[in-house]
């Protein structure tokens, strides 16, 4: 390539630096393992959402001349053969210079000075804007809801003075934003949030009244913009991976406690796997159908609703178990002291999964109208955050003999072929009596609701 080429060229990779460059302003989680949440970082250009913070150069020069140097003479011994003779205008020369004809017209020149244009608005630093209002103190691994700043972590693992919430890191069941500014977590028209003081939700997040625990201040902050994504036909699988069942106590199968001499309970209600590949699990968000089934008692999983009596039965004996009965089920929750409470003769809130603010459907569906009540099969309702907890997650809602949830979160069915479940669930352990009383009767065994789970009892064998 001639030297007037490579100037040439030059001047044209120049110019093509400067074109195709969109300025992207994208809202994702800043979490360490990538999952998205809610947060104000802003990404400017290069796609990789890594929310670095740009500059705008504030000058790009253009060189003042385009000559190549004297060292790129042509040599006098490399003349061009007269067959392909150059006009006397193009004469070799010591100096090569561009001709006018390939000069960079003034209507593309490179200005001295390379701005964003007004219609852009991006300042010589890109920040978060006000109206997302992200803490300057965001780091990776950490969550956020309103002005207030969590660690991700995994269930389980907040301290005593964090509130456990749901949604504000990722997708994954068991991980949980530890925020000590919150006093618990909600949702609110489908979408996560955490229970703050007003004043503590800042701009580009907002309050809703009535779905917090405490004073009127206390509200539920959740993000401006952001809507329930959950896809009512799929069947998420949150508990892949999570099969293995402890070993039961002595005398009681894998999974079980033992309560008297005479029987066992699983330690928490039950999730699903396939009956013939006890490794592959099911979705605890849609009823298993035809699917032949096996129950397991696993700690930090999604329980098992959707799920008729019939199929309950069927699969407690698949694992070699069987429904409690009412007595032991009733003396499993009370313990020895006879309890009406799985902790103690008094209720004591926010111990159980028992009392969420606002009907999970209402909520999910917007409405309280009639139609709603038939439609209680849908897969999101028990996707909603401050919802369905983990099997265990409520540490304090423990038996005297260390079985798990037997008040709230769901409905558990009993050997009664009337049809008749126990417990409450996690709206209501009051309307058909208190903790261990609660008795629902006002379905067939073929009924099947998100609110309907199970656990199964045992025989003991003679220690």
């Amino acid at each position: 390539m001639t030297a007037a080429a490579l100037a040439v060229a030059a001047l044209l990779a120049l110019g093509a630096c400067g074109e195709g460059g969109s300025l992207d302003r994208r809202l994702v989680s800043v979490r360490a393992d990538g999952g998205r949440g809610v947060a104000g970082v802003v990404d400017v250009g290069d796609g990789d959402g890594d929310g670095d913070t740009v500059t705008v150069l504030d000058t790009v020069a253009v060189p003042d001349a385009d000559t190549v140097a004297d060292a790129d003479a042509v040599p006098d011994t490399v003349a061009v053969p007269d067959t392909v003779a150059v006009p006397d205008t193009n004469a070799d020369a010591d100096t090569v210079v561009v001709p006018d004809t390939v000069a960079v017209p003034d209507t593309v020149a490179v200005p001295d000075t390379v701005s964003v244009p007004d219609t852009v608005g991006v300042p010589d630093t890109v920040s978060v804007p006000d109206t997302v209002s992200v803490p300057d103190t965001v780091a990776p691994g950490s969550c956020v809801a309103g002005s207030a700043v969590g660690a991700c972590r995994e269930v389980g693992e907040c301290g005593a003075a964090e509130a456990s919430v749901q949604g504000l890191c990722g997708d994954a069941a068991t991980a949980r934003c530890c925020l000590p500014a919150a006093v618990a977590g909600c949702s609110a028209a489908g979408v996560p949030g955490a229970c703050l003081d007003t004043a503590a939700c800042g701009a580009g997040w907002h309050t809703t009244s009535g779905l917090c625990p405490g004073s009127s201040a206390i509200r539920c902050c959740t993000p401006d913009g952001v809507t329930n994504g959950c896809d009512p036909t799929a069947a998420p699988l949150p508990n892949a991976g999570n099969t293995v069942e402890a070993p039961g106590d002595a005398g009681c199968p894998a999974g079980m406690v033992g309560v008297t001499a005479a029987f066992c309970v699983d330690r928490y209600e039950a999730s699903l796997v396939r009956h013939d590949a006890p490794s592959v699990t099911l979705s605890p968000y849609r009823n298993p159908g035809a699917t032949s089934a096996r129950a397991v008692s696993v700690a930090y999983a999604v329980p098992q609703g959707y799920i008729t009596g019939d199929q309950a039965a069927l699969a407690c004996a698949h694992a070699g178990k069987r429904l409690c009965t009412s007595t032991e089920w009733l003396r499993a929750c009370q313990g020895p002291g006879g309890w009406t409470y799985p902790y103690g003769p008094t209720r004591a809130p926010g111990v159980c999964n028992d009392a969420r603010r606002q009907h999970p459907a209402v909520e999910y569906f917007g409405t309280s109208a009639a139609w709603i009540w038939s439609e209680l099969g849908n897969a999101c309702i028990n996707q909603l955050a401050a919802g369905l907890a983990l099997t265990g997650e409520r540490d304090g809602c423990v038996t005297a003999e260390g079985a798990f949830d037997m008040m709230g979160n769901l409905h558990e069915w009993i050997d009664d072929p009337e049809g008749t479940f126990r417990g409450g669930f996690y709206a209501d352990t009051s309307v058909n009596g208190d903790g261990c009383l609660y008795r629902t009767t006002a379905h067939p065994t073929s009924h099947w609701d998100y609110s309907t789970g199970f656990r199964c009892c045992a025989d003991r064998a003679a220690r």
